[in-house]
């Protein structure tokens, strides 16, 4: 039992480091996402799947329940009486069924799956580093909190943006009528 704490505390400490990154991340499902991977995936900024993917946090079914942020990360993302639905009966749902539920951005055929990621990943490159850090920093500590003290979050973390380099080089290319070249300072 000692063990099961210690491991289920280290895999739920992991994850909300890899949720506290300040670079988006992007989780790619091809398969089978039950238990710990679906929790992997809720901690992940943009999730896509493949149209044959499976997910669910399947913990009941074993006498256990979410440990590594599931029944935290997931009612937030789809609302409290849906996730209490799919963790209660260790409910599997299609990949459909996850993207209609606002757990998967996007569904994809198998080869499509990285391309779409990466293509994603391009879009958010285009932006700002600087801009792109702090506008997921805002939205999700915003997001856990009420209005006022997320719109608090949100003016400290435009305060940062100001005084950088890309936002001068982006007054300039939208003078200029060029794209911007950012350097993330």
């Amino acid at each position: 039992e000692l063990e099961v704490r210690r491991n289920v505390k280290a895999i739920r400490d992991c994850f909300d480091s890899f949720a506290n990154l300040p670079q988006p991340t992007i989780a790619a499902v091809n398969g089978y996402c039950f238990g710990g991977g679906f929790e992997l995936m809720l901690a992940c900024d943009f999730a896509f799947a493949t149209s044959d993917a499976k997910l669910g946090l399947t913990e009941t079914s074993w006498a256990i329940i979410p440990g590594a942020g599931g029944t935290q990360r997931l009612p937030r993302l789809i609302g409290e009486m849906k996730a209490k639905e799919l963790i209660l009966t260790a409910k599997k749902i299609t990949a459909i069924e996850a993207k209609e539920l606002g757990i998967l951005l996007k569904v994809v055929e198998k080869d499509a799956l990285l391309k779409e990621c990466e293509q994603l990943a391009k879009q958010i490159l285009q932006n700002g580093p600087v801009a792109v850090t702090q506008a997921k920093y805002a939205i999700t500590l915003g997001t856990n909190t009420d209005l006022k003290t997320g719109l608090d979050i949100e003016a400290k973390a435009y305060e940062l943006t100001i005084p950088t380099e890309d936002r001068l080089e982006a007054l300039q290319a939208f003078s200029e009528k060029r794209t911007p070249k950012f350097k993330g300072r």
